[in-house]
């Protein structure tokens, strides 16, 4: 693998995806800061959860470079690419993604295994106790309620100590309750042990706990917050910038 100097956690350079005639990232320059929270919205079909799978190395783009954790992508073989999500990347998505006939224990245990380590019983037994599951260790998916298989998703995906987590709607199939029990451990992944998070979101209460905001309409970054930003300033932000490209569509 190509090393280059570490600038950002994620760096996207004139990066453009397209499909057939569609383009769905339009030569986007986006730099993630490390140890930070940054949240991703916009429009349904702004390209959001492309920009997202690009820079986590799920889509290959079609143009421009991107780069992890000083690691461009773009000559990287199929297998190189594998290696490096199972190493630097961690995931977590709105369906949880847990394999039923495992255990808590086990799924956060898995990406260990999948890398061909022993995993440490007393690491998954902290991240389970982290995320408020010590006592559920035992259990498999389906006797967890919805919040507490997200909470071992989350454990799984921090177990390794990614140099970057991808959550995409990570709270889109949670009561309010359970989603703000994940977002508080996502916040606190990033306040008590510096962790990167890249979050997709439709949610501006979710969107309020980034430290930043992307917002994306027809492929492109249209607007950006930067700093604590309440949940009633985001949803007037994204109001404006639906209601911006519904013209634009006329």
């Amino acid at each position: 693998m190509t090393i280059t100097t570490l600038k950002a956690a994620v760096e996207l350079r004139k990066v453009s995806r397209q499909y057939g005639a569609v383009t769905a990232l339009d030569a986007v320059d986006l730099t993630i800061a490390p140890a930070a929270f940054t949240a991703i919205m916009g429009p349904s079909g702004s390209g959001k959860s492309t920009l997202l799978h690009c820079a986590a190395g799920l889509d290959r783009a079609t143009g421009g470079d991107v780069i992890i954790d000083g690691v461009p992508l773009g000559g990287l073989s199929e297998r190189d690419l594998t290696k490096l999500r199972r190493e630097r990347v961690g995931f977590v998505f709105q369906s949880f993604n847990l394999i039923p006939a495992l255990s808590a224990e086990q799924n956060v245990a898995l990406p260990m295994r999948l890398a061909g380590r022993r995993p440490d019983p007393g690491q998954v037994k902290a991240m389970l106790a982290e995320v408020g599951l010590a006592d559920r260790a035992k259990h498999r998916p389906s006797e967890l309620s919805g919040g507490q298989q997200q909470r071992v998703a989350i454990a799984r995906a921090l177990v390794s100590r990614p140099a970057v987590l991808f959550a995409d709607e990570p709270t889109g199939a949670l009561d309010t309750k359970a989603s703000r029990d994940v977002l508080r451990l996502l916040r606190l992944a990033v306040d008590r042990h510096v962790q990167t998070v890249v979050m997709v979101t439709h949610d501006p209460y979710a969107a309020a706990h980034a430290d930043r905001v992307i917002f994306l309409a027809d492929g492109r970054i249209a607007d950006q917050t930067e700093g604590s930003v309440d949940a009633a300033e985001i949803a007037v932000r994204m109001t404006r910038l639906e209601e911006r490209t519904g013209l634009e569509e006329r």
